[in-house]
């Protein structure tokens, strides 16, 4: 038999508990260097980046990316919604979250797979890409197995930051008019 002034452990709280939450259109946030923090950052993908802004004053105008759902820290979740302009070509780079690309209008490619509107990819944490626009554009959403993650910018050689920089140049003059390719 216990004594009465012996100490038991007291019982773990319970975790709170999960609740719908609803999200709508025009309450999403930008996604910006706060949200997804760069790493990975050397001299040669500052010399990269660079180049890619010194292609002409619109350059940050290739893409437009709004968070529109968030919950919890690197356990949670979050869905984004995507604007590649036509020509896009992003630095080869990775997250530290799983991610599942959902094509809604236009033409992305991924490697060697060229997806369309209704077609999809799982990229696992921390697997190396790059993301290529077709002539239309792209808009897609992203779901990600966490609220809080990264980009990390690696392996992209002088040729590669080249051929961005070169796409940017052609492509640029069109971006100020061009609409998305789903109000198209």
């Amino acid at each position: 038999m216990q004594a009465m002034n012996d100490e038991s452990p007291l019982p773990a709280p319970a975790p709170a508990r999960k609740r719908m939450a609803l999200f709508r259109a025009g309450e999403g946030v930008a996604l910006d260097h706060e949200t997804m923090p760069f790493e990975g950052i050397d001299a040669a993908t500052m010399a990269g980046l660079g180049r890619i802004m010194a292609s002409g004053p619109k350059a940050a105008d290739a893409s437009h990316t709004t968070i529109l759902f968030q919950s919890g820290g690197e356990d949670g979740v979050s869905l984004s919604h995507a604007w590649f302009k036509t020509g896009f070509i992003s630095p080869r780079h990775s997250h530290n979250a799983d991610c599942i690309y959902y094509i809604l209008a236009g033409e992305a490619r991924f490697g060697s797979a060229r997806l369309g509107p209704g077609d999809g990819i799982f990229v696992p944490a921390d697997q190396a890409y790059v993301l290529e626009v077709g002539d239309a554009g792209c808009e897609l959403l992203e779901f990600r197995n966490a609220a809080q993650f990264n980009i990390h910018f690696k392996g992209n050689d002088e040729a590669h930051w080249e051929k961005v920089a070169q796409s940017y140049t052609r492509h640029m003059p069109q971006w100020e008019a061009e609409i998305p390719p789903s109000q198209r």
